[in-house]
């Protein structure tokens, strides 16, 4: 299905149709302020398996990632955050960057790696954010890549659906999206280290 939500203003009926379709287990292709990205809800195990097999992971190997609506969400799956990082996150969130941490017993096993991270983002987007907020509790988000040797990641919601119609249960059409995704900052080490670039600055 390819649903089509405003971007500045989500209807209510069409984000709450999106969270009943997570509830059951359905995977879902939406934006985010970066690009357009692969989710389901991080407690539908097979869910899980079945994104993992789309972007051919390897959850043991992988740093997989999940948005949550807020600071204290984060806070709820990982070890406790101490100040400096703290002050990171508030700094520049919600934006374009997805922080490494170590998570605790409350995260899901399958989104576990040997090191015991999680990456999290709170995207500068209405519509997983009001997604996240509707369902109660974070969505798993990886970026949708394009095997395209210039086009890294895809932008068009058209397209997209083209692509992937059979292979995932709702597509969210919110308009073109970015081609460049978030940086990444490990914050798991003595100081915080930016891993990947993104479109923004971090700010310290």
């Amino acid at each position: 299905m390819l649903l089509n939500i405003n971007p500045i203003n989500p209807e209510g009926r069409k984000i709450s149709q999106v969270v009943e379709v997570l509830r059951k287990g359905g995977i879902i292709i939406y934006p985010t302020d970066t690009v357009y990205a692969l989710g389901c809800d991080i407690f539908q195990h097979k869910a899980v398996e079945r994104i993992c097999q789309l972007r051919r992971l390897d959850p043991a190997k992988a740093m997989l990632s999940c948005i949550c609506k807020d600071i204290s969400q984060i806070a709820a799956y990982t070890k406790p955050i101490n100040t400096p990082t703290f002050k990171l996150l508030r700094n520049n969130l919600p934006g374009p960057f997805t922080f490494v941490l170590e998570t605790n017993n409350d995260m899901p096993k399958l989104l576990k790696n040997r090191k015991n991270t999680i990456g999290v983002r709170i995207p500068n987007h209405r519509v997983p954010l009001d997604i996240v907020e509707e369902l109660g509790r974070p969505i798993l988000t990886t970026s949708l890549k394009s095997d395209d040797d210039i086009l890294e990641y895809y932008s068009d919601p058209s397209e997209i659906y083209e692509i992937y119609q059979k292979l995932v249960d709702i597509v969210i059409d919110s308009g073109i999206g970015g081609t460049i995704p978030s940086a990444l900052v490990t914050c798991t080490g003595v100081e915080p280290e930016i891993i990947r670039e993104g479109p923004e600055a971090l700010r310290w």
